[in-house]
């Protein structure tokens, strides 16, 4: 149970709710229990008519009928007692599960880059919505039924005990037996459990991948192969689902013939003290046994309970495996930062953490607040690691990154990446319309500021040809748009923006030569108050910057003006020479 510990902070949160429920539940506990002593007492009235004839008739009638509705009066307060226990803890669960899906969802959103390349969606999903309907299931109905058998079982003993002490302690007799078999079963759902679960997340991880790659499947034709790999792997989830329903399904058998031999011998041990006068009337047999009926549901729920709970105990280890790591990049300050946009790298390193491959050797360089810097370099040279570190979305792993002067790990997170307009090499985009993906940068730009952000990106002559234009919706990953298309709304998204610093990540490499100048044209334009970084493989996104970067194998191999580079020897002029050759042959 150390686990569930975690959500003792969400039982205190509706403490109010809680309490209510349990006394709800004390009072219908109570109600309930008049059935058994009216009906006691009617066996009583009966048995004094047969044995003294004398009594009237309708004395025994008026007090039969008046037990009667007694019973029905205290049945219909019970119910609705009853009622508004669920109402509050029910209903108290629910309110737990939304809070602790958003308090998974808030760690995901704080959780590094790293942990998203060491941890697959499916797993992230399952956790989020599987694990937490577990988890709901034990602050719900788990812990209800708890407080409901706690509270009958004490209530229905001492009433018992007041009866005959004697029956009572025959009629526990097997609760031992129970206690320890609930014990013995519990142990091994938990363990069942937290391998099903794992399967469960093997499989979304599996589905999620092949859905996303569905037409790298197709065309390389793997249908059958991928298929037959779902369907071991489902399989196996089918085995172990079905290894834990065996376990769980020994629960009720036991539970019922607990039950049973328990009725058997509050007849057998009241029948035997009725012959021999220990107890005076046949009616006190007649209440045992409805004692112990009662008794039967809270009883049988144990099992029940007891696998929720082992379940949920699974579940929530699995979400305070992620609930409890520490975010590698730290907020550190919570004073508002105003960011201008100098940016300056001091010997600056980085290792990846999951590959250990350095990207970055003793980096160094200073972009003034409204310059455009351009990094070239071959492919894996560290130019992306260099836009990561500026929005930090990792942390240097030696030397400094200063921005207007400040160390950056000092300046508030928020405010720095508010203040950043970034257009990935990957363009992602949400499966919403186009202009909310536009508007996803700047979320109350009008209809003319998203319309001419997309006339900078050189994409709205396209979305004017769709037949819902801006109203567009996008397919997953904007798989409804072509690679250049794509890559011109994260554009238009980072410009309508209008931060003080952008980063732009290689993103012209889906766009012919002509489109590319035309946007970049445009965005000279825009960016001439802006400071500007943008990382390509291609002279002509470069060639206008004030200074431009060569980057190899994580270090500065050149750096000035584009005339300056063409006139000296070395990797900048031999581009330059190779893409001219290859324009000119087009």
């Amino acid at each position: 149970m150390k686990e569930l510990r975690y959500l003792n902070k969400y039982f205190v949160k509706y403490k109010y709710s809680f309490l209510l429920g349990i006394l709800f539940t004390i009072i219908a506990q109570i109600f309930m229990l008049y059935t058994p002593k009216l009906i006691s007492q009617s066996f009583k009235a009966i048995e004094a008519f047969a044995k003294d004839t004398t009594v009237p008739k309708d004395v025994i009638y008026e007090e039969l009928v008046s037990n009667i509705l007694m019973i029905i009066a205290t049945t219909i307060v019970a119910g609705f007692l009853t009622f508004l226990m669920r109402q509050t803890l029910i209903v108290m669960s629910r309110h737990i599960e939304f809070d602790l899906k958003n308090e998974v969802f808030r760690q995901y959103e704080n959780l590094s880059q790293n942990f998203y390349k060491q941890n697959r969606t499916g797993d992230l999903m399952n956790r989020i919505s599987e694990d937490v309907s577990k988890v709901r299931m034990y602050v719900g109905p788990a812990v209800m039924y708890t407080i409901n058998t706690v509270f009958r079982f004490a209530i229905v003993i001492v009433y018992m005990y007041n009866v005959s002490p004697t029956l009572t302690l025959y009629t526990l007799l097997p609760l031992p037996i129970l206690s320890y078999a609930i014990f013995k079963l519990s142990s091994e759902i938990n363990v069942r459990s937290t391998i099903f679960q794992q399967y469960l997340s093997k499989v979304s991880s599996f589905s999620q991948e092949i859905f996303s790659g569905i037409r790298v499947i197709k065309a390389y034709s793997l249908e059958e192969q991928h298929q037959a790999n779902m369907v071991d792997l489902a399989t196996e989830s089918k085995n172990k689902s079905l290894s834990l329903a065996k376990v769980q399904s020994l629960f009720g058998p036991l539970m019922l013939a607990l039950i049973g031999i328990s009725n058997l011998v509050v007849i057998y041990f009241g029948g035997m003290m009725y012959i021999d006068g220990t107890i005076k009337s046949i009616g006190i047999i007649a209440e045992f046994i409805l004692y112990v009926n009662m008794l039967t549901w809270p009883v049988a729920s144990l099992g029940w309970v007891s696998s929720m709970v082992q379940e949920a105990e699974a579940s929530q280890k699995r979400l305070n495996e992620f609930l409890k790591i520490e975010p590698e990049i730290q907020n550190n300050t919570t004073q508002k930062s105003i960011i201008e946009g100098a940016i300056v790298f001091d010997n600056v390193s980085y290792t990846y953490e999951d590959t250990n491959i350095t990207a970055l050797h003793n980096i160094s360089f200073t972009v003034k607040k409204g310059e455009t810097l351009a990094i070239l370099g071959k492919t894996g040279s560290g130019k992306s690691t260099i836009l990561s570190l500026i929005s930090r979305m990792y942390d240097v792993t030696s030397g400094k990154i200063s921005i207007d002067g400040n160390e950056i790990s000092t300046v508030n997170l928020f405010d720095l990446r508010n203040s950043i307009g970034i257009v990935p090499q990957d363009a992602f985009l949400f499966s919403d319309s186009i202009k909310n993906n536009i508007k996803f940068g700047k979320e109350n730009a009008t209809d003319d500021e998203v319309q001419n952000a997309a006339k900078s990106a050189v994409v709205h002559d396209n979305i004017m040809g769709f037949n819902k234009q801006y109203d567009t919706v996008l397919g997953e990953r904007g798989i409804t748009l072509s690679g250049g298309q794509k890559q011109r709304v994260s554009i238009a998204r980072a410009i309508i923006k209008n931060p003080p610093i952008l980063l732009f990540d290689d993103c012209l490499s889906a766009v012919d030569t002509e489109t590319e100048e035309t946007i970049l044209n445009n965005l000279f334009q825009i960016c001439k108050d802006k400071t500007t970084i943008i990382v390509s493989h291609r002279i002509s996104s470069a060639k206008n910057a004030d200074r431009i970067l060569i980057v190899d194998n994580g270090q500065i191999i050149q750096q000035g003006s584009h005339n300056q580079l063409i006139n000296e020897e070395g990797y900048y002029a031999d581009l330059y020479l190779k893409q001219l050759s290859e324009k000119e042959m087009l």
